[in-house]
């Protein structure tokens, strides 16, 4: 698709740093991280990691951990049972599975409690730079929005992506994409008259 490359480069240069928004100092704490963020935001998430990886700062203190004490440490995230049951057992599958390593393919990732191909995907690609493809609902939106995907299929989406992006943009791209679909291409009010991608958007009608 010969618009790719055009629309790679106007995302590069509105966002330079194309950085996971969930903040981690090790690899586990990001797995953590994407779980809680599932249905919540970010910026909540961030609100709530510190005193979380403080309380627990071991792969084995989360392993060992009383799930009704995460309850309470990450109820405000939303979906707190499934989440803290997810997270205790995920890192007890770490320690007892994989050496205490967070997996680096899909296939051995999608084995861990409450991680989908999106959690997977941006696993791989942040911490292990693989080409990844992450489909959230900006993604979704804005590939659609850019004709660079069509339906609402997570892994449809990201099939369809995986065939236009290079490689080695793939996981930046994803990150970009949010960050615009924060900023700009928003889900109810996007800003179409400010937008940098609007000759690339099949759904600008230009009033």
């Amino acid at each position: 698709m010969q618009n790719i490359d055009a629309i790679i480069s106007i995302l590069k240069e509105r966002y330079p740093d194309a950085l996971c928004a969930l903040q981690y100092d090790k690899d586990y704490e990001l797995m953590i991280a994407v779980r809680l963020s599932a249905q919540c935001t970010d910026a909540r998430v961030n609100l709530v990691t510190p005193a979380l990886f403080e309380r627990f700062p071991t792969l084995d203190s989360f392993a060992d951990a009383d799930v009704a004490e995460v309850e309470t440490l990450v109820h405000s995230c939303g979906f707190y049972k499934h989440k803290a049951r997810d997270i205790v057992l995920a890192c007890q599958m770490l320690r007892d599975k994989y050496d205490r390593r967070v997996p680096d393919s899909m296939e051995e990732l999608l084995k861990l409690p409450g991680v989908g191909r999106k959690t997977a995907n941006l696993l791989l690609g942040d911490i292990y730079g693989q080409p990844a493809v992450v489909c959230d609902t900006h993604c979704i939106r804005i590939a659609n929005r850019l004709g660079l995907a069509h339906g609402k299929e997570p892994e449809k989406v990201e099939t369809q992506l995986r065939a236009v992006l290079p490689p080695e943009e793939s996981s930046a791209f994803c990150h970009r994409i949010v960050l615009f679909g924060r900023d700009v291409c928003t889900a109810r009010s996007p800003k179409c008259g400010d937008c940098p991608l609007r000759p690339y958007c099949k759904d600008f009608s230009g009033t």
